[in-house]
């Protein structure tokens, strides 16, 4: 599990190389979207859908980790680089 130092540092790396990593940042956003749907989207898809919510918000919690995770799996693997991985584990 990433901690908020963790998700600001890849966001700051994100930010400052958004002009060549163009779809990078924009996964990323889309990445902490899911983070802050996941934990504050609880109450709500608890009184909405509690079958659903129960399923898809801790997912949603935990998506910027899995994201990182699997980067990470295919930098190590040579399928793509990542060059923003040093911040997310700094």
């Amino acid at each position: 599990m990433l901690s908020l130092q963790q998700l600001s540092m890849v966001k700051r790396w994100h930010q400052a190389h958004h002009r060549e990593k163009g779809l990078e940042y924009q996964l990323w956003d889309a990445m902490l979207t899911c983070w802050i749907l996941g934990w504050m989207g609880l109450p709500a898809a608890m009184l909405l859908a509690p079958e659903i919510g129960l399923l898809a918000c801790p997912l949603l919690y935990v998506a910027p980790s899995l994201y990182v995770r699997l980067r990470a799996r295919l930098h190590r693997l040579g399928v793509l680089r990542c060059d923003w991985l040093s911040s997310a584990v700094a």
